[in-house]
């Protein structure tokens, strides 16, 4: 298994001023493979690696090969494809991108999932038969840790390698077997709503597995070219440290009129040497955040943070994270905010899978499940990629039930999700990134 650092350096630019960085190129049309290329098309082969000089290509994860078939069509006539995960990096300015795709095989099937930046699921599983092609489309925030040329925000070491601060998109091309034609990146309109989201490891989109988080997952139900999601969380943080660390100051700086921010706090606001009391400066830096989310035009929505998974003699959740959900409702109420009450649904679904079934939707793996992995790890508070899609559905429901505006803007075959039944875990497949890690990320 190649390290996570010596991929991840390889996206990682030398920090300049943001006017040179909006020079730099923000459309682009690619045609994979080594057959004969599309007019107006850049070609990339196999062979064609990431350099800073090109500005674009594969990073060296994995053998990738191509393959060319008889057809007049110079897009599909050829593919990149490979046995495992491979990537994809561009630099781009900072923004929000539609990205179209063309997936398919002249004379085999194929099967693909698309991931962007930090494992942020955009296509999930798009299948062909034998000779199909089909085109995707999706839609992709790229966001720089710059607020200005003399404002930054205030990245954690670990952050600095992440593939979602590093002045590039990124996507991942993975599944049974992923065959991509073309790759098509031009930048999104100026007038979709982009949903903001703000909190800890819970929200964040994890960088490595066998960790994850509903703020991932959650693009992946919503239509391409209607609305994107800004994933501002971080593993660790507090509502307190989210404004220290220039986040919010961040997130203020780009949202607009329609646009939604979400916020998510609670594990580790409750904890000693937070600095936050539940009645008090919890509170007060909700207020906050909702006033100057409204006088931005925006509409702030409150998420009440899941419990984690400890269970009583009766197999009932118990509460750990003291009366810090129930202060953001209160909040909700008086300040006639949507709350999307995860809290309350995520009781459910924890129950409903049980003691035992339960650990799969958390970080529960036997030592060498994963590479280099000697020792087991029990986490009752990171969740699995199963465990975060089934919370981001939850997501999707508060969506629905507080008639949010871009509750029109789910795919059409996204159905109601009852948290009391949640997706059979025997018949439950995603398709694993290749980066792993058994570090726990910040927070309990």
């Amino acid at each position: 298994m190649f390290s996570q650092k010596s991929v991840l350096s390889l996206c990682l630019l030398t920090a300049v001023n943001l006017t040179a960085f909006s020079q730099v190129k923000n459309s682009f049309k690619f045609d994979f493979g080594t057959g004969a290329v599309a007019k107006g098309y850049q070609a990339v082969s196999p062979s064609d690696y990431y350099s800073k000089a090109k500005g674009f290509g594969f990073m060296p994860n994995a053998k990738i090969s191509s393959e060319n078939r008889a057809s007049k069509d110079a897009l599909t006539s050829d593919f990149c494809t490979s046995n495992t995960s491979f990537f994809f990096t561009v630099d781009i300015p900072e923004g929000n991108y539609d990205v179209k795709v063309i997936l398919g095989d002249a004379e085999e099937t194929s099967s693909t999932s698309v991931k962007a930046e930090c494992r942020r699921l955009m296509l999930e599983k798009v299948e062909t038969e034998k000779g199909k092609f089909v085109t995707k489309n999706f839609t992709v925030n790229v966001r720089y840790p710059e607020i200005s040329d003399s404002s930054s925000v205030k990245l954690k070491p670990r952050e600095k390698e992440y593939l979602h601060w590093d002045h590039q998109l990124t996507l991942e091309f993975t599944g049974k077997s992923p065959k991509v034609c073309a790759v098509e990146i031009t930048p999104a309109s100026s007038k979709i709503p982009t949903v903001f989201l703000a909190g800890n490891s819970t929200v964040v989109d994890q960088a490595i597995e066998p960790f994850a988080a509903w703020g991932q997952m959650i693009p992946s139900f919503f239509q391409a070219g209607k609305v994107v999601f800004a994933n501002h969380a971080e593993s660790g943080e507090t509502i307190k440290s989210f404004t220290s660390e220039k986040r919010f100051e961040k997130v203020m700086s780009q949202i607009k009129k329609g646009d939604y921010f979400f916020i998510e706090f609670a594990h580790n606001d409750q904890k000693t040497g937070s600095g936050l009391k539940s009645q008090t400066t919890y509170k007060e830096y909700l207020s906050s955040f909702i006033k100057k989310t409204r006088e931005k035009g925006a509409t702030p929505v409150l998420v009440t943070s899941m419990h984690r998974r400890r269970f009583d003699e009766n197999g009932k959740i118990i509460n750990t994270l003291e009366d810090f959900p129930e202060a953001m409702r209160q909040v909700a109420k008086d300040e006639n905010v949507a709350l999307i009450d995860l809290n309350n649904m995520s009781k459910t679904l924890w129950e409903t899978l049980g003691v035992e079934n339960s650990k799969k939707a958390f970080v529960h793996y036997e030592a060498n499940s994963f590479p280099n992995q000697e020792k087991a790890i029990h986490d009752d508070t990171h969740f699995s990629n199963y465990g975060a899609y089934q919370l981001a559905k939850c997501i999707v429901e508060g969506i629905k039930s507080n008639h949010l505006g871009i509750e029109k803007y789910l795919n059409k075959d996204v159905k109601a999700y009852n948290p009391a039944q949640p997706d059979d875990l025997n018949t439950w497949n995603f398709p694993v990134s290749p980066l792993v890690s058994v570090i726990k990320p910040d927070g309990n």
